[in-house]
């Protein structure tokens, strides 16, 4: 990901969302669950969560990863109607996640290929990209709970792999790099091809 600008980050409205799905490989898995939470001056003031149905099964990994089942998703809204809701809850604001660049921003333009709606086009924040950018000698896979464990954020109130949940987390770690952002007077952030970042990993699990 390149080329990317947000500016005026202290004063904007964030949506902070992320995506369960099928499996981690983005081109070819299936979205199963939509979660987001919008963001105003560091408080969640609304949230949102979607089962998606999906195509193909949840593997039983997944379903003993995420807690959500193949029963679960079996009568909910196909990808076209969920992605309406959440354009919906998302409207005028700034979209932020965690390994967006690389998982769930791809995920959701395949999706929107695939049944032929509109993409999302706001822009997107990564929260691992902007920690990335402030610490570029960081060596490490900067997962979820790597950056809660950094700034000694308290997981208290949030299910983990739960699109909802972790959006309650990523919640917090993007308000501490909004923080940190203004501390350094850094009022906009500018995403070019000079970082670069490791991949997210999940034990067990690979990218084909």
């Amino acid at each position: 990901m390149h080329g990317i600008t947000v500016q005026d980050l202290a004063s904007r409205t964030y949506c902070v969302f992320d995506l369960e799905g099928t499996g981690i490989d983005f081109d070819r898995n299936h979205i199963t669950q939509i979660g987001a939470v919008r963001l105003e001056a560091g408080k969640i003031v609304r949230t949102f969560r979607a089962y998606v149905r999906s195509p193909r099964p949840i593997p039983p990994s997944i379903e003993a990863m995420t807690g959500i089942s193949n029963a679960m998703i079996q009568e909910a809204p196909a990808f076209p109607e969920a992605i309406r809701a959440f354009r919906a809850f998302c409207e005028g604001s700034v979209l932020a996640t965690q390994a967006g660049y690389e998982y769930d921003m791809p995920m959701l333009e395949r999706h929107c290929r695939e049944y032929g709606v509109p993409g999302l086009e706001q822009p997107v924040l990564d929260t691992k990209a902007m920690f990335a950018w402030l610490y570029p000698e960081c060596e490490a896979v900067i997962s979820t709970d790597y950056l809660l464990d950094y700034y000694h954020l308290s997981r208290e109130g949030a299910q983990r792999h739960d699109a909802l949940g972790d959006c309650v987390l990523i919640s917090r770690i993007l308000t501490q790099l909004l923080a940190e952002y203004k501390e350094r007077g850094i009022a906009d952030f500018r995403l070019d091809n000079s970082l670069t970042v490791r991949r997210f990993a999940i034990p067990g699990m690979a990218r084909t």
